[in-house]
């Protein structure tokens, strides 16, 4: 099956579908991913603080870097958070929305030029995008590495990729309990909490992408709640309920969720009887690889000294300098292993 989309000034290209047996590892149930993330939009605006917040916070980073992105792409717009910033922000002269959700996709038109597309397939020409943004979708993808390198792909030389994803720290107190509670209850264990990268991770997924000059940097979003059925339902209104495709397909007993309640409280609670959750943030930062990039100097290049800076004496490797004791031999007077 193929699919073609178009938008105004950016040029598309065909794709593909290729054979089961050359796709990756398949984790996430992606039409589940659909289905949750259109049946979250009707009640969304009173879920919408995660995805308001990691905006806010990735376009203060983008403020450090000063230039201008004439077309970029933002991948999962959802309630159109971080397109909002982007405008009123002025880096970016036109910008253009994509969603998993159709129904998403179709509210941000009303903005701008907007899609619906499925973040493993990228349907963007190589070398059609300045910049390509995004908050809190790419974490739901099978095939991250491959979908970091569409991006490069469709990123002009020296462009920007700058998104937002779960980390490996989200909901660690959730997940404990979960578990607990449910080896308690039935005996057995199913996948309840999506896997999430983490901050090496992520940096070596950059590099392998192709990226230069890559950059991962992570912060969390503490939360509390009044209980975890609270968190749950949050969860649920945001659409990023599980959606891993070994997850238990039969109900799980009510037991399960009230006795990993009871866990999550007598193990995490605050002291006003509340309970914490963190959502770990990382940043993900890279460029389109460019000839007129800055690039690392070649070891021994360099037009002065560090000890001539630092107002030190410099020693060749393998002397001591003076009034020092080399590795392995004992001050003057004293013998090794001797009290």
């Amino acid at each position: 099956m193929e699919h073609r989309y178009a938008f105004p000034g950016v040029p598309t290209r065909r794709l593909v579908h290729i054979s089961q047996m050359t796709e990756p590892m398949t984790v996430f149930d992606r039409a589940l991913v659909r289905r949750r993330r259109e049946r979250a939009r009707a009640g969304y605006r009173d879920f919408a603080f995660l995805e308001e917040e990691v905006a806010s916070r990735l376009v203060e980073r983008l403020e450090d870097i000063r230039r201008r992105f004439p077309i970029a792409l933002e991948l999962g717009a959802r309630s159109g958070a971080l397109g909002r910033l982007l405008r009123a922000n002025g880096a970016v002269e036109t910008l253009v929305q994509a969603d998993l959700a159709p129904g998403w996709a179709m509210e941000r038109a009303a903005e701008g030029p907007a899609l619906a597309l499925d973040e493993e397939l990228l349907p963007i020409a190589d070398g059609a995008l300045d910049a390509v943004f995004g908050v809190l979708s790419l974490h739901w993808v099978n095939d991250l590495p491959g979908a970091l390198s569409q991006i490069r792909r469709a990123l002009k030389p020296d462009g920007l990729m700058l998104i937002a994803l779960l980390g490996g720290e989200t909901l660690v107190e959730l997940r404990d309990a979960l578990s607990e509670a449910e080896i308690e209850v039935t005996g057995g264990l199913s996948p309840r909490v999506s896997p999430f990268a983490d901050v090496r991770a992520a940096g070596g997924l950059l590099q392998r992408a192709g990226f230069a000059l890559p950059v991962v940097d992570a912060d969390t979003v503490p939360v509390t709640y009044a209980t975890a059925f609270h968190l749950m339902r949050e969860l649920k209104g945001m659409g990023e309920s599980n959606t891993v495709l070994e997850r238990r397909r039969t109900p799980t007993p009510r037991a399960v969720f009230t006795r990993a309640a009871d866990i999550y409280a007598e193990r995490f609670g605050l002291a006003d009887g509340r309970i914490p959750a963190r959502f770990q943030i990382l940043y993900l930062t890279g460029w389109a690889p460019s000839a007129d990039q800055p690039k690392p100097l070649r070891p021994g290049s360099a037009m002065a000294r560090l000890s001539s800076a630092l107002g030190t004496t410099e020693v060749a490797a393998g002397e001591v300098a003076t009034g020092e004791v080399a590795a392995g031999e004992p001050p003057s007077g004293e013998t090794p292993g001797v009290e």
